[in-house]
């Protein structure tokens, strides 16, 4: 038992350090997410423009499109706005969802600030976000045109993040 007890701390510092070292290049903030590679999931929420009408999954599908889930009450959200302006100035199709927000703040910031989105799905309680694995916002996915969920982003939306992890799989699939 002497002995054994002499090489606790070595067993002990070589079992952690092995657990250290193999999380040492792994970023921290990229979770994986079970929804790739699955239809989105069936939902049915009123439209933020227009509360008399709801959207649905299948009103999401028939080109590849950005679905951003966002917040009036999301700093990041108001950082990655500008650039999402852009994109769809350029053609992208960009879907949103106002998440876990209030309905007149939402249609204010769209208002005050533009609009990107070809609709906007009013998420208030999260259900939709719940279901496809939301962390918080801003969070952005890629559907392919038969409603397919490609890849997804956590974080602001900007250049360098559109042409690495979503132009590649517009062009390839």
């Amino acid at each position: 038992m002497n002995k054994f007890m002499r090489f606790l701390p070595f067993l002990v510092f070589g079992v952690l350090g092995a657990f250290l070292a193999y999380g040492i290049g792994k970023d921290p903030t990229k979770l994986p997410s079970a929804v790739i590679g699955s239809p989105l999931p069936e939902f049915r929420l009123l439209d933020v423009h227009d509360d008399t009408q709801f959207i649905t999954e299948s009103d999401l599908t028939g080109q590849y499109a950005l679905l951003n889930f966002w917040g009036t009450w999301c700093p990041a959200c108001h950082i990655e706005h500008p650039y999402l302006m852009e994109l769809a100035a350029q053609g992208v199709v960009i879907y949103g969802v106002d998440y876990k927000d209030q309905l007149e703040p939402a249609r204010e910031w769209l208002v005050r600030y533009g609009d990107p989105y070809r609709r906007v799905v009013f998420d208030v309680g999260g259900k939709l976000g719940f279901d496809m694995g939301v962390t918080g916002a801003p969070e952005t996915y890629l559907i392919s045109p038969d409603g397919v969920v490609l890849a997804r982003y956590q974080g602001p939306v900007d250049q360098q993040v559109f042409e690495t992890v979503f132009r590649p799989l517009m062009l390839t699939n």
